[in-house]
């Protein structure tokens, strides 16, 4: 038995929606599209196969398209009905909207009228492949598609060559054995590394290890669906960083508590920062 529909307070709700298994959709994100005033997606068909196979009833609803290519004026007309007393469901095509797909400058437009807006939280491939790919996950950067001039993607990689954090990026799989490439190019062979395809998915699959052996998995078994590449951090600078941080941390607590804090902090083996510590307050007691 369908819940009752309730009413809810004008406004944006952005729902978030499965990145490949359709059953990973939010009760609350379900809520919104049964209870919302008015629906607009980034593919109307998209929203609506996925309303039909959760039970959601459109109810003489229409779903409005709105995407990246859609007008100013269409974007005003979202923003009027919200003014006039709409709740505004809008949902991309998978995922979270905003993270490489439409939805900022309807939020922002909204924002900047003093309406009320929203977001739910739900899935998103960019988490699912952070948590996945088995790299740091305390410090990352999430950078999108590549630049697609060489010019700008090379200056992309060149970037990470001392990033001391995990670094995330869509990519296709046609372009994904190029860019693997070029990062082995940049970085070096031995650079940490994963690539996610199809994530939630039957044939979800990861490849893990250096460049290297994520290159040489793709020549195999070539690659198909969506990715998600991941870079690992810097190891050079990760150390230079444990350094500093430990420095920072010991001169406001312990040995012990500075190598949990740092430990944590960087992701690394407690043992090996607290080694360093040690190292560190030899050194400086012998300056």
């Amino acid at each position: 038995m369908q819940a009752e529909k309730r009413q809810l307070p004008a406004g944006l709700y952005l729902v978030p929606t499965p990145i490949g298994n359709a059953r990973d959709i939010t009760l609350r994100a379900l809520d919104v599209l049964r209870d919302a005033t008015v629906l607009a997606a980034e593919d109307t068909r998209n929203l609506r196969h996925l309303m039909d196979i959760h039970g959601v009833a459109l109810d003489g609803r229409r779903v409005i398209a709105w995407h990246d290519h859609s007008s100013e004026r269409d974007r005003e007309r979202l923003v009027g009905l919200i003014r006039d007393g709409a709740s505004l469901a809008y949902a991309s095509d998978a995922g979270m909207p905003m993270i490489s797909d439409p939805g900022y400058v309807l939020m922002r437009d909204v924002i900047a009228a003093g309406l009320y807006a929203t977001v739910l939280p739900g899935a998103s491939a960019v988490l699912t492949a952070l948590v996945l790919s088995g790299l740091p996950a305390e410090r990352f950067q999430f950078v999108g598609f590549p630049p697609i001039k060489a010019k700008d993607r090379m200056a992309l990689w060149e970037s990470l060559k001392s990033a001391p954090l995990t670094t995330i990026l869509f990519e296709s799989a046609r372009r994904s054995s190029g860019t693997i490439g070029e990062l082995r190019a940049v970085l070096g062979d031995g650079r940490a590394a994963a690539l996610c395809r199809e994530l939630t998915k039957k044939f979800e699959t990861v490849l893990r290890g250096t460049l290297a052996d994520v290159a040489a998995q793709i020549d195999a078994d070539g690659v198909k669906g969506e990715v998600v590449i991941l870079v690992g951090r810097s190891d050079g600078d990760a150390e230079i960083d444990v350094e500093g941080a430990l420095r920072a941390a010991m001169a406001i607590m312990s040995v012990k508590d500075a190598t949990d804090a740092v430990s944590k902090a960087t992701g690394l083996p407690k043992r090996q920062v607290y080694q360093a510590a040690l190292a560190l307050k030899d050194h400086d007691g012998a300056a």
